[in-house]
């Protein structure tokens, strides 16, 4: 049975453990075990020893605990490029014998049906047990950034009314405050007995909530993305079948990502792709540029995937014969610089494939430039494939070749492998698919060739280092500071990140930008608090007093290096 044709996500990897049980399925290597102090030692081949849990509550030869194998073993990774015998690995037949560990404590903590369960892991291969085992129980997920703060928090808590929160130990107190009354654990302790009752509605198989997502709201707070189980299978099974460049096998695959993984493309693309191919995923802590190439090699990586950040960096290190000693065949991601785009494939010896879609569309709406002939080089995305419906509407709204993309799924249900449903805001959901399309903010381009090309965004959403960031939410938040009368927020252009945050403030009272910064990082993600600050007299407004945003975009622009705009870049740093 191919996997992608299960129920649920859980159901698709049980059938995966059972066709390839001692395949390696997750892979942590060295550089993420320290950085996220998951012990080294004591690595057997096994199936049914221990691995010790990222938070190292798993007592040794405790059920919960999984197999760690030094290299790739059973019937399909003889063939298969193999990674550094230090790496730790997980097989397909351990992570089952883990996962049902974690559902049974949660079964006997009150989880039952239709509870929403947090997860705050980073990176930690925790996260897609803890995912699996809720799912298998009709429980779904609520991915947190760590890097947001309290009023972020609060809100995905308030939209989301979780009944459970699992956490890096370093984050409980800040969960605790920012959402009392919800019990926190770590992952690995004993849960105390729940209280909280189903939360959404008890929709059977495919259909059933799998997750809320969040992503930047243009016109506010960011919404819940709602996604079934039907969205993260047609994902995985896109991905399988897709071909042509990025053709996966069922011979081996190990797929790198540094990805964050609570985002869709992890979760989506590159978990379910693995289990929908009976590959290993390898989860990087996060992008490290000297030790990458090191980390591609010794992972036995067969394919990867980027953001535009990650090739603009890799090309200005020395040159080292690391570059092109390693397995991959393809790079899958979004971004890149279209004038480095030719040189990193020749450089490195892969091809970048180019690709759209967002967190709404999943695989109902994706493009992806997989196909040849493509352009190098030249911001194209590629031809859509039969399986999505595309528009593209002009301001007028009529067709044109340039415009907004409009997108939905070819056949009958045009909502097919998209997201069900803003969460608690039918008023939303209904403006996106105005017409009986996707409204995507996006703004393309069609060559007469019929390839697709990204020109910009139309929603007021900043894209930096591949995170979105709403300048609605970043307004509404630095409008609370007492010393800040009003404030707009615009995108400048930054050489390395795509995007920088600039935010023009009129004070009300003397601010010092530093002092700002400290305010902000308090109460936002560290990569939304502005990284250029100048004071004015006046925004620019409409004759409704609503913020010129083309105006404000300008402005900004021509202020960046100029006397009296301070640049507070080098304060945008991660916190514990």
């Amino acid at each position: 049975m191919n996997p992608m044709q299960a129920d649920t996500v859980a159901d698709a990897f049980a059938t995966a453990a059972t066709r390839w049980p001692d395949r390696p399925f997750l892979c942590v290597l060295p550089e993420t075990a320290r950085a996220y102090g998951i012990p080294l030692h004591n690595k057997v081949v096994a199936t049914g020893t221990t691995l010790p849990s990222s938070s190292s509550k798993y007592p040794p030869g405790s059920a919960a605990g999984a197999p760690l194998v030094p290299e790739p073993a059973g019937d399909g990774g003889r063939s298969a490029p193999r990674p550094s015998r230090d790496a730790i690995e997980l097989t397909y037949a351990g992570a089952a014998i883990r996962v049902q560990a974690i559902r049974e404590a949660l079964q006997a903590a009150g989880a039952v049906r239709g509870m929403r369960l947090m997860l705050l892991l980073e990176n930690r291969p925790d996260f897609f047990l803890y995912w699996l085992a809720a799912n298998g129980l009709g429980l779904s997920v609520v991915p947190i950034n760590p890097d947001l703060r309290a009023a972020e928090l609060e809100h995905m808590a308030n939209l989301t009314r979780p009944a459970l929160i699992i956490a890096i130990e370093s984050r409980h107190a800040n969960l605790r405050a920012a959402i009392p009354g919800v019990p926190v654990h770590a992952p690995g302790e004993a849960i105390a007995p729940l209280t909280s009752g189903p939360v959404f509605d008890d929709i059977p198989g495919r259909a059933h909530e799998a997750a809320v997502l969040f992503t930047s709201g243009s016109t506010g707070k960011p919404k819940g993305c709602v996604l079934a189980n039907e969205y993260f299978l047609r994902a995985g099974q896109w991905y399988a079948q897709e071909g042509g460049l990025c053709a996966l096998s069922t011979e081996g695959e190990r797929m790198l990502t540094p990805l964050p993984i609570f985002h869709m493309n992890a979760m989506a693309y590159s978990f379910m792709a693995m289990i929908a191919v009976g590959g290993c995923l390898i989860a990087l802590d996060r992008f490290h540029p000297r030790s990458w190439w090191q980390s591609v090699k010794d992972s036995g990586a067969t394919c990867l995937h980027y953001l535009g950040v990650m090739p603009s960096i890799l090309m200005g290190l020395p040159e080292s014969p690391l570059d092109r000693s390693h397995s991959v065949r393809f790079g899958f991601g979004a971004g890149v610089d279209p004038k480095l785009h030719g040189p990193f494939e020749e450089r490195f010896g892969f091809p970048l494939i180019e690709a759209w879609a967002m967190t709404e569309t999943g695989a109902g709406a994706v493009i992806a430039a997989s196909q040849t002939p493509r352009l190098v080089g030249e911001s194209a995305l590629g031809q859509p494939g039969p399986a999505m419906e595309m528009r593209i509407e002009g301001e007028d709204g009529n067709p044109a070749e340039q415009g907004e993309l409009l997108v939905r799924a070819a056949g009958s249900d045009p909502h097919l492998g998209f997201f069900r449903e803003y969460l608690l805001d039918p008023a939303a959901t209904a403006e996106a698919w105005e017409g009986g399309w996707f409204h995507t903010g996006d703004i393309v381009r069609r060559a007469p060739d019929g390839q697709i090309h990204f020109v910009d965004r139309k929603k007021n959403v900043i894209r930096r280092s591949g995170e979105n960031i709403a300048a609605v939410e970043v307004e509404s938040i630095l409008a609370r500071h007492p010393a800040i009368a009003s404030v707009g927020i615009a995108a400048v252009p930054d050489e390395l990140r795509g995007d920088e945050v600039f935010a023009l403030i009129v004070p009300r009272d003397e601010i010092a930008p530093e002092d700002l910064a400290a305010w902000a990082l308090e109460r936002m993600a560290y990569y939304k608090m502005p990284g250029y600050v100048a004071l004015t007299d006046a925004l620019p407004l409409t004759a409704t007093n609503k913020l010129q945003r083309a105006e404000l975009k300008t402005r900004a622009a021509a202020l960046v290096g100029q006397p009296g705009t301070h640049d507070l870049r080098h304060l945008k740093k991660r916190r514990a």
